[in-house]
């Protein structure tokens, strides 16, 4: 019996996926992106499916079983959820339905078209095809999205400023880059202890003959007096626009505030997340790691006295955000929501 094969062939392969993620310490939002949509053509290519709804089906189950195995990495849920609405567009381009779009639901539409949802069913000929076509499209706009935000650093930067960033995120690096080429200014940057990656960043920034100076966590509020811009890289945007970010940018955004410092996010569209974060969940996104680079051997001398949590992301509320950058375009952070029912199907945000 073929379907039997084709469900474990299926499982295994998810399987593989989890364990791959589970291991690799240190992957790009984007190497994680691009692993996921090549998992899912697989998927699409391996599975005997038939029908749109059969393949939703199916692609649903795998997300559902994502978000139990790896909760926080929001990027591999955000892509399948992506490739999902791409799905549904693509079937109801090709049948005609009534569902005509799979924009934002507006109330007369749901009105109007409460007796007429789609069901999927219809058989399309060549779907197969065109789910493939979907995904390299996406991959093509993977590859280009850090591309196309690094444009947009020119409207941002201007000459002479002092910009403060955090840690090391490959997007900022570029996004500052970029601007370096026609633009003179300064840069600070966070050293984000104790992974202390924000070194890296200023010696790559140095290196592209940026003026960059490095400065501890603790020195923040002081030095953000001085600062014009402070920009950040994330790792998921949120559905109500609050941002996880590297572990300390909460100080950063709460100092920026104080001083009325614009606070720029940098976060391609895949980042956007469609969901909400409890207050009491932060600690659970935040993703505690060992204490031991904190503490450095203090444990053993205070014989287990000392208690110490080392959290390796931070969650900054919308209000302390100023604007997002992605590769589309920029926008504030209550157009968050709009954002998302472009990219998700309302169908799909929670499974």
């Amino acid at each position: 019996m073929p379907a039997p094969t084709n469900s474990s062939s299926s499982d295994l392969l998810v399987s593989q996926f989890i364990l791959s993620l589970s291991k690799g310490e240190g992957e790009t939002s984007y190497n994680i992106a691009v692993k996921t949509a090549e998992m899912v053509k697989t998927l699409v290519e391996c599975d005997d499916w038939g029908m749109a709804d059969q393949l939703i089906k199916k692609v649903r189950l795998v997300c559902k079983r994502l978000e139990e195995e790896l909760p926080t990495l929001h990027v591999v849920h955000n892509m399948i959820k992506r490739i999902l609405k791409l799905i549904r567009e693509e079937y109801l381009s090709a049948s005609k339905s009534v569902e005509a779009e799979c924009g934002p639901e507006s109330l007369q539409k749901m009105l109007k078209s409460a007796d007429n949802v789609s069901d999927w069913g219809k058989t399309v000929a060549d779907l197969k095809e065109r789910v493939f076509e979907i995904i390299e499209e996406l991959m093509i706009e993977l590859e280009t999205s850090c591309e196309e935000i690094s444009k947009q650093a020119i409207e941002h930067i201007h000459a002479n400023e002092i910009i403060l960033t955090i840690g090391r995120s490959r997007t900022v690096e570029k996004f500052l880059k970029h601007a370096a080429k026609t633009r003179k200014f300064d840069v600070i940057v966070a050293e984000a202890a104790p992974g202390f990656s924000g070194h890296l960043m200023a010696t790559s920034l140095a290196k592209a003959k940026i003026s960059t100076t490095v400065i501890t966590d603790s020195a923040i509020f002081a030095m953000m007096a001085r600062v014009n811009k402070v920009i950040i890289g994330t790792t998921s945007i949120l559905a109500d626009g609050g941002v996880v970010a590297v572990s300390g940018s909460r100080t950063v955004a709460l100092a920026a505030k104080h001083y009325s410092v614009p606070l720029i996010v940098l976060g391609a569209v895949y980042k956007l997340t469609p969901r909400f974060l409890p207050e009491g969940d932060t600690q659970v996104a935040s993703m505690l790691v060992s204490p031991a680079p904190v503490m450095q051997g203090l444990d053993a001398a205070c014989r287990g006295k000392l208690r110490c949590v080392n959290p390796l992301y931070d969650c900054v509320p919308p209000n302390l955000v100023t604007l997002f950058i992605s590769n589309i375009s920029g926008y504030s952070p209550s157009y968050v929501y709009r954002q998302m029912g472009d990219l998700y199907h309302q169908e799909d945000r929670d499974l």
